[in-house]
């Protein structure tokens, strides 16, 4: 379980197709090798991914390289089969016991992939070194549309974010210059395909609906 609060961006060092159904990804960190377990959880631009092996950094940053594997499902619902040396993810260490719940639940399993249609900048500040507060206008996949409220929570790549407003299959966020500066946010463009995980509550809610008499 995961928060969608990013706490570094790594780096694609190695990408190895080892079949059509698996991948396996070598990603550059800051994060301490003593920190990770063979095993633990690590949210990679929204995707839960399990820690296979792990081994000193080569460009002599501080940190680690782990390893991951996307397997067929991975592969099928998220952009990981496109991900190759020099790709920027968001990274994310699995939730502890008595840590701050910073943005809202997330579990890492990747809905679908939507689109950047439109990135409209709101307010400049010279002062500010990450430019702009932006809004960006995304279409949301198929069938999630109905999951996805005005002031509700979503995840994209990996970052909690609040919904601005929605209007058929589209729905807006607004991201702030820090939001710019600690994660690949500050990168995108239009087109851009990105991941979507609703929340958690309005998809329990939504099958509740559905099950109720008369839903």
């Amino acid at each position: 379980m995961f928060t969608g609060i990013v706490t570094a961006i790594g780096t694609i060092v190695e990408a190895q197709n080892k079949g059509p159904s698996l991948k396996r990804l070598a990603i550059a960190s800051p994060f301490e090798a003593q920190g990770i377990e063979i095993g633990a959880s690590i949210c990679c631009a929204g995707i839960c991914l399990t820690v296979t092996a792990l081994k000193p950094r080569e460009d002599g940053e501080a940190g680690c390289i782990f390893q991951v594997e996307a397997a067929a499902e991975t592969l099928s619902k998220t952009l990981a089969g496109a991900w190759e040396p020099g790709t920027k993810v968001n990274l994310e260490r699995s939730l502890k016991m008595g840590d701050e719940l910073g943005g809202h639940l997330v579990t890492g399993h990747v809905d679908g992939v939507g689109t950047i249609l439109k990135i409209e900048p709101i307010a400049a500040d010279p002062d500010e070194p990450w430019g702009a507060t932006a809004r960006f206008h995304i279409r949301a996949p198929q069938g999630l549309p109905r999951f996805i409220a005005t002031k509700g929570s979503i995840c994209l790549d990996g970052t909690s974010l609040t919904v601005n407003s929605v209007e058929d299959d589209v729905f807006t966020v607004l991201l702030i210059p820090h939001s710019f500066s600690v994660t690949t946010w500050g990168e995108r463009k239009q087109g851009d395909r990105i991941h979507v995980e609703v929340d958690l509550m309005a998809r329990y809610a939504a099958r509740l609906a559905e099950a109720s008499p008369g839903g």
